[in-house]
């Protein structure tokens, strides 16, 4: 067990390490795991040969513990280091009678169990009893109280974080619709005082236009009036140039 450890850790800091597959790997008990996996939240040691949880560490945030297919037959008080434990699949493994499940009343979280192909589950009224002896249990043998099938999500022990994670997606959602219509309106505001500075730039450009025009009107005007100028004095210089030679026959 100690060297699948250490080639399923890839290196990596125990703590950094949040599931931990350690299926087929032949021990009796527990051996190489520590309390450095205080993140670990997903542990499955399936057909390891285990007879007993004897050197099972604290693991303070464990979630879900897979342990079928062992000769486990109860020592099940060692668990109560890992009190966030939420899922523990106990199937095909040596427990005789329902009082080797006591210790599991302190599990405030545990929602799933699995002890099918245990001897116990012989037991008379089982399963009202087991639903009795843990009120928090959701799921026995993947049925519920009213043999209602268990979803694979929640089988998976994933299905009220996956409901919440949903509700806070579609609220994100909403939001991102909410701040998408309020892109909308600014840019309409945007194009209405784009579209209103354009028509004001326009008449300016016509009332410009129109001064240039009447300001060349003007200069005709000046123009025609200087070329009447000119065309009036070369009359009145004519008669100055006929008196002076009238002056000079008198002379």
């Amino acid at each position: 067990m100690e060297k699948r450890i250490y080639l399923e850790k890839r290196g990596k800091n125990p703590a950094d390490i949040k599931e931990l597959n350690l299926d087929n790997c032949r021990s009796t008990n527990i051996v190489g795991l520590t309390d450095e996996f205080q993140n670990l939240e997903t542990l499955s040691l399936i057909n390891v040969g285990l007879t007993s949880l004897k050197g099972f560490p604290k693991l303070p945030n464990l979630k879900k513990l897979e342990l079928s297919d062992n000769r486990i037959s109860g020592g099940f008080d060692i668990l109560e280091t890992s009190p966030k434990l939420a899922y523990l699949n106990l199937s095909g493994n040596k427990i005789k009678d329902l009082e080797s499940l006591e210790a599991l009343k302190s599990f405030k979280h545990l929602k799933h169990l699995d002890l099918f192909n245990n001897e116990a589950t012989s037991t008379e009224n089982y399963r009202e009893k087991v639903f009795k002896m843990l009120p928090n249990l959701k799921y026995l043998d993947e049925f519920d109280a009213e043999e209602h099938e268990a979803e694979e999500s929640e089988v998976d022990g994933e299905g009220e974080e996956e409901v919440n994670g949903n509700g806070e997606e579609d609220s994100n959602d909403d939001d991102s619709s909410e701040e998408d219509d309020e892109e909308m309106d600014d840019s309409v505001d945007l194009g209405v005082v784009y579209s209103e500075n354009l028509d004001e730039l326009s008449d300016e450009g016509d009332y410009e236009a129109g001064e240039d025009e009447e300001d060349d009107d003007v200069e005709e005007e000046e123009d025609d009036d200087d070329e009447g100028g000119i065309n009036n004095t070369t009359p009145s210089s004519a008669k100055g140039k006929k008196r002076k030679r009238e002056d000079g026959e008198e002379n």
